[in-house]
């Protein structure tokens, strides 16, 4: 595919030819334009917690010495604007012209500013529209309603929780830039990329001919729609998902509801998901007291057996949703903004927007499962799959003779916190996790069950287990239910 449309105010964003960037990508990785050095760079635990409030703060006091690499996030993470002397410590001519020539950067009088936006996901460099539409400086072009999603904190989950593993054919949804389609390319044969906006499908069509990839084909079409009746052995999709009350960021909205978009894409799960397979989705969800979210997907699944698991990351009340979503022009503007979100949260019924990672696998025994955790701080593809592991061996009819005959061991190191209420007589709640993971999820422990993982400072037979609860009076059979419960919560693990 080659790009050669022309937006209608002839800019020349993700039409040319991107070949010729590879040098200047070159040299922004040389000077650790990564998500780790940027991260140091402005002193962010995590990219994903960039703030436009903050600009001033990361000009003034992360990047007040002007070195390149403060010079490329202020240019191409920051909307910034250089000068002609720090645009030649930072590129050289010919890496200006390249840049230039594709569309990246433009020169305005003696400065030169950035286009798009370049955003550092590990070690890839995506180049996308910019975060933040409006920022304060002269000659800025507003972005138009075909506006490509940046890579954003859901983003950034996404890529981080997608499971990992060598497979046939990838399928990433509502591309955007192509982020979570390039990163599958690196471990499928083939990947596809499908968005309703050419837009996006420049711009994914030009990271991956910066990439260098030959294994990605980007599509232009609704959904599943132009791959017809493919199958995949991974699908991915960071969708249109807010519940907006009118439809103005492409992007971002999906319908007064949320669901237009990612409905669809669950209900064709089961065409398109080979045997095997996983699909992986980033979205939120608009949450009614009394109605499971797993249930609202299973019912979109029209009862094909596949097992869903169901990551709540952050919780929001509606009436916050609300006031982080309006928008306007002084105080009456904003007041009537958030009277209108509201209103459309009131009428869907929602009493909190729950921002989640939804995963699907077909089985013989399908099951629904929701955790809570922490937002995953680096790769925790290995842990998603482990929760599928620990759960279907769990499930597993022979598990508890298998236990009974041999050994046990912790999966790892598992923090506890124990709160209770002095003076009441709440009961002591237990809660534990695994330590040193990229994903924190804590899961409730029952007294037996912190008392069994407290014996595992080493293997152990269960029937060592057995004979000490013997000894105390409890009955072998509440050790094997609560070693079943641990093995299932992924704290505990069976040996030969």
């Amino acid at each position: 595919m080659t790009m050669t449309e022309r937006d209608p105010d002839g800019n020349r964003m993700f039409e040319a030819d991107p070949v010729g960037c590879g040098s200047a990508l070159a040299r922004l990785a040389g000077l650790g334009f990564s998500e780790a050095g940027v991260g140091a760079r402005l002193g962010l635990e995590d990219l994903g917690d960039l703030q436009p409030k903050a600009l001033p703060i990361y000009r003034e006091q992360c990047l007040k010495g002007r070195d390149p690499l403060d010079s490329a996030i202020d240019l191409l993470l920051l909307e910034g604007v250089l000068g002609s002397p720090e645009l030649d410590r930072l590129f050289d001519p010919s890496d200006q012209e390249a840049l230039i020539r594709a569309g990246i950067l433009e020169r305005v009088g003696g400065c030169a500013r950035a286009l798009v936006s370049l955003y550092p996901v590990g070690r890839n460099l995506i180049f996308s529209d910019h975060a933040w539409p409006r920022p304060d400086h002269d000659g800025y072009v507003s972005a138009k309603a075909d506006q490509v999603m940046y890579v954003g904190t859901d983003s950034r989950w996404l890529a981080r929780a997608t499971v990992r593993r060598p497979v046939a054919a990838a399928l990433d949804l509502c591309c955007g830039s192509g982020i979570h389609a390039l990163l599958a390319a690196a471990h499928a044969d083939r990947a596809t990329a499908v968005d309703i906006n050419p837009r996006a499908v420049r711009c994914t069509t030009f990271n991956a001919g910066a990439a260098g990839l030959r294994n990605l084909e980007v599509l232009q079409g609704d959904l599943y729609r132009p791959v017809g009746e493919r199958r995949f052995d991974l699908i991915t999709a960071n969708p249109p998902f807010v519940p907006a009350p009118s439809q103005e960021v492409g992007f971002r909205d999906g319908g007064p509801s949320g669901e237009d978009v990612q409905r669809r894409i669950v209900e064709g799960l089961p065409g398109h998901l080979k045997p095997g397979g996983m699909a992986q989705i980033v979205t939120e969800l608009g949450e009614r007291d009394g109605e499971p979210l797993e249930r609202r997907l299973r019912q979109w699944l029209g009862g094909a057996p596949l097992d869903i698991h169901v990551l709540r990351l952050r919780v929001h009340s509606a009436q916050a949703y609300a006031i982080g979503h309006a928008d306007g022009d002084g105080q009456t503007a904003l007041l009537e903004s958030v009277g209108r979100w509201a209103a459309n949260l009131e009428a869907q019924g929602y009493n909190r927007i729950v921002s989640v990672l939804l995963a699907f696998q077909w089985s013989e025994d399908p099951w629904s499962r929701v955790d809570e955790a922490r937002p995953p701080r680096r790769d925790a593809g290995d842990e998603v799959q482990a929760i599928f592991d620990a759960e279907r061996l769990a499930r597993d009819p022979a598990l508890k003779d298998r236990l009974r005959a041999g050994r046990v061991a912790r999966t790892g190191p598992v923090a506890l916190l124990e709160a209770s209420a002095l003076g009441s007589p709440v009961h002591p709640t237990i809660q534990a996790r695994l330590v040193g993971r990229a994903m924190t999820v804590e899961q409730p422990l029952q007294p037996m069950e912190r008392d069994l993982l407290a014996c595992m400072e080493q293997p152990v037979t269960t029937a060592d287990l057995l004979a000490v609860a013997a000894r105390s009076n409890l009955p072998g059979e509440a050790i094997l239910e609560s070693l079943l419960a641990l093995v299932r919560k992924g704290f505990v693990v069976p040996l030969p």
